[in-house]
Formats: structure tokens, sequence, C-alpha cells
């Protein structure tokens, strides 16, 4: 892929580039409650109703989180409260990017035009954006989509936004679940893994593997 330039490489954001700290929100409201192996569990569980929750129709991020959070403390016999989904979804615009991120977006931004695809809020997004370190030439979210990913529709949306077809993107993204499955259905052939160990590898997908952010600017021979 080396030889590929994109007119444009599309990334998601929470997770891939921003540090996403859903995890230690969840640590940090429930584990004087837990201990570790049932922490480790609630967090597992919150992970997995976050995406079951994403999968019907459109609804606010805040509506996700606190459903997918009154779902894991449900099945951990934990005491939900409403006011602990806010605390963690207002925490969102404050998360900042992975320490590999800046430069490495910067080095691509010079020659590439970057988009952002996220499952997130109009008011929230523009927040973590702005810690990234780059310039950016898109950034849509799941609210302008009127679809979260893994849903095919927001990667429709992004890419009519754009006006270009699948086989001129490259998109990059630390996920197979929301982010590498969808785009390969879609004819995206051209992907990028940043293993952040969030998943395990699945080369079935068609993918160049990178560790971090700062293998990027090889990918595209820069």
């Amino acid at each position: 892929m080396a030889s590929f330039r994109p007119k444009y490489i599309t990334f998601d954001c929470y997770g891939t580039l921003t540090n996403f700290q859903m995890a230690e929100a969840a640590r940090d409201l429930y584990g004087s409650r837990l201990d570790e192996p049932r922490m480790q569990e609630f967090i597992k569980n919150f992970a997995a109703y976050r995406l079951d929750e994403i999968l019907g129709d459109w609804k606010p991020y805040a509506d996700v989180i606190h459903n997918a959070l009154e779902r894991a403390c449900k099945r951990n016999a934990v005491v939900f409260s409403p006011d602990d989904a806010k605390m963690v979804y207002e925490r969102v615009p404050t998360w900042g990017p992975h320490a590999d991120v800046p430069a490495g977006l910067a080095k691509v931004a010079k020659e590439i035009p970057l988009v952002i695809l996220s499952n997130a809020m109009n008011a929230q997004i523009m927040s973590n954006v702005e810690k990234l370190g780059a310039p950016f030439h898109a950034v849509y979210t799941a609210e302008q989509a009127q679809a979260y990913k893994p849903r095919f529709k927001a990667f429709e949306y992004m890419l009519d936004m754009l006006g270009c077809g699948p086989e001129d993107i490259l998109h990059c993204s630390s996920s197979f679940r929301y982010d590498l499955m969808s785009a390969h259905d879609l004819g995206i052939k051209n992907k990028v893994w940043v293993n952040r160990a969030h998943e395990p590898a699945n080369p079935y997908y068609g993918y160049v593997e990178i560790g971090d952010i700062s293998g990027l600017p090889g990918v595209v021979g820069l």
C-alpha cells in the first residue's frame, strides 16, 4: 500500500486517536465497590452494551451511555445512578490524544487531507479534535449521519459528503467491530489497523497493521 495515495485518510476518533477512557471512568465510579475480577467483568460488559445500544436507530450519545451503564450495573448487581452516567458523558470532551498521535498526524496532514468519522455528538467532538494537534479537512459525526458505526449508513454519509467512492480513501481505526469490518463490506480496500490492543488481529479483513499513528506516514510513502 506504500504507493497508494488516497484522496483522503479517514479516521475513527475515539480509541484510535483520542485516548478513550471509559474503563477509567468506570473504575472511578465502581472501583471501591468491586474487586478486580468483577471490575474487569464490569468494564467488559459496559463496552459490550455500548456497542449493542448503537446498532438500532440513532439516539443521543448521552442515552447510549446511560442505557449501557444501567445495563452493566444490573448485570453486575451494582446500584445505578443517572448522575453516574451524566458524569461519564461529560468527561468525553475532556479526553486528549494518545501520545503518538499529534506528530504522526501532523506529518501526514501536510500531504493528504484528514477526515474524522466519529460516533460522537456535534457538541462534544470538536473539543477532542482540537487536542489532536493537526488540521482536519472535515469532521463527521454519528449525529450528522443519524447513524452510529458500525452501521453502513454512517460510512455512506461520509462518502457522500466527501463526494468520493470507497476506492478513494484509506480508513484508519483501532477497531474491527466498529470500523474495519464495515469498511471491508463496503468495498474500502485500503485500511489501516492501529493495534492498540482493544481487539485481536483479524487478517481476513485485509489491512496494514501499525502499532500507533507514528507508523501511518510510512503506509502512504511519506
